[in-house]
């Protein structure tokens, strides 16, 4: 009989833990790519870099620079939440299904829970909390509220997200387009029709009425 090479006890498994702490590595490693490089252009023998522990970054988020200790495993997701406080980024599924951890990275929209911290040095991130200004919310916001685009509210965070990155790339956006843009946020509630008008609605706004 043929033996099934999935039930060798001794074949190695690929979990997500261990998958993160690889890919953290990996990430890691090319942060640090750019100085080992400079370092051998000068003639000097570069230090084998070695990751364990905790790594120092600095993210820019909404605007601002913060300086925090991660893991090079550490996602996205818990550097802001767990972190920076910044908790209007959900945690729901952490596997890149349901869009509540949605953020924007350089204007694109980005699961947070499938990011490393370290992989997004040198970019905008910005979240929820960073889409209004002191004077209120944002228009896409505004909107939400208006027409009842929430329920238990967890996948609201990442709907508006998503609705702001389709609207600033396409300010014209039909029902389609904004149903496309919305096409990786889930809604266990079942609000959509809600959403998707609000986003229509916030589209005309920033059209300046038309």
């Amino acid at each position: 009989m043929t033996r099934d090479p999935h039930s060798d006890p001794k074949r190695p498994t690929l979990s997500r833990r261990t998958f993160l702490a690889g890919a953290g590595g990996v990430a890691a490693s090319g942060a640090l790519g750019a100085h080992l490089e400079a370092a051998g252009a000068e003639g000097a023998q570069p230090e084998p870099a070695i990751l364990r522990g905790t790594v120092e970054i600095t993210l820019t988020v909404n605007g601002r620079a913060r300086t925090l200790q991660v893991e090079p495993r550490t996602t996205l997701l818990s550097a802001l939440r767990d972190r920076l406080e910044l908790c209007g980024t959900k945690s729901v599924c952490e596997r890149g299904n349901c869009g509540a951890c949605t953020v924007l990275l350089d204007g694109e929209p980005a699961n947070a829970c499938l990011t490393l911290a370290v992989s997004a040095v040198g970019r905008a991130v910005t979240t929820v909390e960073g889409l209004g200004d002191e004077g209120g919310l944002s228009v896409v916001q505004e909107e939400l509220c208006t027409h009842d685009g929430l329920m238990c509210g967890f996948c609201t965070p990442g709907f508006a997200m998503s609705l702001t990155a389709v609207l600033a790339r396409d300010p014209e956006a039909s029902l389609d387009r904004i149903r496309e843009g919305c096409a990786g946020n889930l809604c266990r509630c079942g609000t959509y029709p809600h959403v998707f008008q609000a986003g229509l609605e916030a589209a005309r706004r920033l059209r300046g009425g038309r």
